[in-house]
């Protein structure tokens, strides 16, 4: 079984600036980290694994006190911000005059891959440029930028007795590539590095679809070993055996549980069966990553969430869209205030056509309309709202589509502490279809339009063919308005 230790980190920030609030918030949105937040440095640092600091000048004792701190076994990155004007001794390095406010191309420096994983080779920034010199070759280089024609040191480390101090000129810690990397170092300097080489994989539900796509992810993705694979489905378990090599095989959730070298499994099964089926697999110690929805009511969730504290184990709904890039462009524009305050939200999916025959379409199974498509969006308008939920009003037609169980539209009307409201409709029934974001905030407004789009392939009997992109996966047109101090918009 894989679990994290605990790790206490300090932060120091007299400034309180938004970099290091949304670096703070970072640090502790992971459970096993717990990041206190301080403008002074208190005067015993034992209860710290490392420390961070954003502080401009240190006088003599409280450097002295952080050099004792490192060198007993301690670690330490200095946030250094603009305005300073040397660093300590103790990173072993120069600084540069600062140039100017610009974005920035960085690497990963040789030697340092540790906290490269599964980031981009690549990382793009926005801030003052500022050399780091090494004094000598005890430094290591981290991080490097490209700086005209130059690879640039600004990141660097330097052992110091039994402890590392580290140090960066990189501003942009609200960069999700750097707060990954700022997190690495942190472990790795204080000789934690990573608990175990790879984790085993293993998959409940081999559907061509959802299983099947998990399994050819895991087995691309570093630092994940496919080893099992179960389903009910003889077909599917001889698929499995063609696609994923040197894995195992099983018929039943319990036999795949008793192979250890399983450490997560990754349960991809109908909605109905996620309850059961995860408080199985986490009273045999393995951590968990359950398809949406999680379950299909609060109750079954909350049994869920208790059982996998209890045992220090990961519980994780997959949530892929997530990532998806006009939600993610939405959120920067709510984190960046180009609409001002947020009070009014509508998400719409849908259409004119019959359901799908399968277990989606039957809500005993499926939990109903709103739990498909719905656990996606309602999970996007929670998250950008960023306020506890008041009242929460539903409203159903069944009109069209008998042969199948579900509703043929479902209307979710969700009213927030802060005042703000949204709305959620997913119809099968809508000749016309409404956009699929209509966000209003004090200051402007994004609407997000749904796009039809094909693609054509050459076809040496018809000349050509058509294939239609599913709507749902196609980004769709995000404009964002604003009114101008003049009145237009």
């Amino acid at each position: 079984m894989i679990k994290h230790a605990n790790f206490n980190l300090l932060l120091i920030d007299r400034r309180a600036s938004s970099e290091t609030v949304r670096l703070d918030r970072f640090l502790n949105s992971m459970s096993h980290v717990h990041a206190d937040r301080s403008a002074h440095l208190p005067e015993d640092l034992s209860p710290y694994d490392a420390v961070v600091t954003a502080v401009p000048a240190f006088d003599g004792k409280v450097l002295k006190q952080l050099t004792e701190y490192v060198r007993g076994g301690g670690g330490w990155i200095m946030l250094i911000p603009p305005a300073q004007e040397q660093v300590p001794e103790l990173f072993g390095a120069t600084l540069s005059p600062a140039g100017p406010s610009a974005e920035m191309r960085l690497h990963i420096a040789l030697g340092a891959e540790a906290v490269q994983h599964r980031l981009p080779e690549t990382i793009y920034v926005q801030g003052r440029y500022r050399a780091l010199t090494p004094v000598d070759d005890a430094t290591e280089v981290l991080i490097c930028a490209d700086w005209r024609y130059q690879k640039s040191p600004v990141f660097v480390q330097r052992r110091n007795a039994k402890g590392i101090a580290a140090a960066t000129t990189l501003q942009a810690m609200d960069h999700p590539a750097l707060q990954q990397v700022i997190y690495r170092q942190l472990w790795r300097m204080t000789g934690r590095d990573q608990p175990v080489d790879s984790i085993g994989v293993g998959i409940l539900g081999y559907a061509p679809s959802v299983g099947r796509m998990h399994g050819l992810g895991a087995m691309h993705t570093d630092g994940l070993e496919m080893r099992a694979v179960c389903d009910l489905d003889p077909r599917r378990r001889e698929r499995a055996r063609r696609e994923l090599p040197d894995i195992s095989v099983y018929e039943s959730a319990e036999r795949l549980c008793e192979d250890p070298s399983v450490h997560l499994v990754i349960v991809a099964t109908p909605p109905n069966s996620h309850a059961e089926l995860v408080q199985q697999i986490l009273s045999r110690d393995r951590h968990v990553v359950c398809e949406k929805p999680l379950a299909l009511n609060s109750r079954e969730t909350g049994d869920m969430v208790r059982l996998a504290e209890q045992r220090g184990l990961l519980l994780c709904c997959h949530q892929n869209r997530r990532f998806d890039v006009d939600y993610l462009a939405i959120k920067e524009a709510l984190d960046q205030g180009l609409m001002g305050e947020l009070f009014y939200l509508e998400t719409f999916v849908g259409g004119f056509e019959h359901p799908c025959g399968y277990w989606h379409s039957h809500a005993p199974v499926s939990g109903g309309t709103t739990y498909d498509w719905g656990a996606h969006f309602l999970d996007w308008i929670v998250a950008l709202t960023r306020s506890e939920v008041a009242t929460v009003q539903g409203v159903r037609h069944k009109r069209v589509w008998h042969d199948i169980t579900n509703a043929d539209q479902e209307r979710i009307l969700i009213r927030f502490q802060n005042g703000c409201e949204a709305e959620f409709i997913h119809s099968d029934i809508a000749a016309a279809r409404k956009p699929k974001w209509y966000l209003l905030g004090s200051e402007g407004a994004i609407v997000g339009a749904w796009r039809d789009v094909a693609s054509f392939q050459v076809d040496p009997v018809l000349y050509y063919e058509r294939h239609e992109i599913p709507t749902t996966e196609m980004t769709p047109d995000l404009t964002l308005h604003r009114r101008h101090s003049s009145g237009q918009v």
